[in-house]
């Protein structure tokens, strides 16, 4: 596994409490951490919310990038909306894998109403853990990134 140190973090209010126990795991596991919020769970944009997480990864300023809302589908397609971003949903630590693996997805997008806490921390942790395999996938990574307009 490569060191990847730099993660960004955010959701909608529906997901606040999922995402600042996701923000604890992975500062326990010596993670530099930046939470964008929001801190409330009054009422928010998700569009918004995954934007900017995704512009700071895409910038280079994060070196992953883990979003939530209800079911982290619509945040999802907000982030792959920014240039750069290849952002899965996954509700399973085998999906988690393998869209690093090969896809080398450097967002994540998890739905707070579809998967319980412990559930989401152990695909969080399949996510950071596992790097790009390169080879054949690296192929069709760099097909996905040419549809980047």
């Amino acid at each position: 596994m490569t060191e990847t140190r730099k993660i960004v973090l955010s959701s909608d209010h529906g997901a606040v409490d999922l995402r600042q126990a996701i923000a604890a795991h992975l500062d326990a596991q010596g993670f530099d951490v930046t939470d964008i919020g929001p801190m409330t769970t009054e009422s928010t944009d998700y569009p918004a919310h995954g934007q900017a997480a995704a512009e700071i990864v895409a910038a280079g300023e994060s070196d992953l990038g883990i979003i939530l809302c209800g079911t982290g589908q619509g945040i999802m397609m907000a982030a792959n909306k920014v240039k750069g971003i290849r952002c899965g949903v996954c509700m399973d630590t085998f999906s988690a894998k393998m869209i690093r693996a090969h896809n080398d997805a450097n967002m994540l997008a998890l739905g707070a109403r579809v998967i319980g806490e412990n559930l989401a921390l152990e695909i969080v942790d399949a996510f950071v853990a596992t790097d790009f395999e390169g080879g054949r996938h690296g192929k069709r990574v760099d097909m996905i990134k040419a549809l980047d307009i």
